[in-house]
């Protein structure tokens, strides 16, 4: 499988803008620019897509280890909060910390733990990060 977007740019770094669009047209010339990833100026900005991939991604891989163990979620609700830091060779993403509260029928906090932990090891969003930014995980049962 193969998925692709685009961006584009025009002007200089702090006032410029660009635009990005997804094959899936979801994101359609969605605007970013500096004010709106490093201000308070409202449109998105690639942290905040990486955000949106990595809670997509880790929620159906816990869907399908809830699956391994015979079990299926009523709801699954993620947030992932990615950290941009400057660091000593320029700015990188060091950490992402994902938050996930479920409600599945019949699980133990024990068989949701195991399948969380495993989800977030095996996501492909977190293998990608897995040796670049710390990942952490709290999993709560509603």
């Amino acid at each position: 499988m193969k998925r692709h977007a685009t961006a584009h740019w025009t002007g200089g770094l702090k006032d410029g803008n660009g635009s990005i669009s997804s094959e899936s047209s979801v994101l359609n010339k969605t605007p970013y620019s500096f004010a709106k990833r490093f201000g308070d100026e409202p449109g998105t900005n690639p942290e905040e897509l990486i955000a949106a991939a990595h809670a997509g991604c880790f929620t159906m891989a816990l869907s399908g280890q809830l699956s391994n163990q015979n079990l299926t979620a009523e709801s699954l609700d993620t947030r992932a909060d990615v950290t941009l830091d400057k660091t000593d060779s320029g700015f990188a993403i060091t950490k992402i910390h994902l938050d996930v509260t479920a409600k599945i029928p019949g699980a133990t906090q024990e068989q949701f733990n195991d399948a969380a932990q495993n989800a977030k090891k095996g996501c492909p969003v977190s293998r990608l990060f897995a040796n670049n930014a710390e990942i952490t995980l709290d999993a709560k049962l509603a």
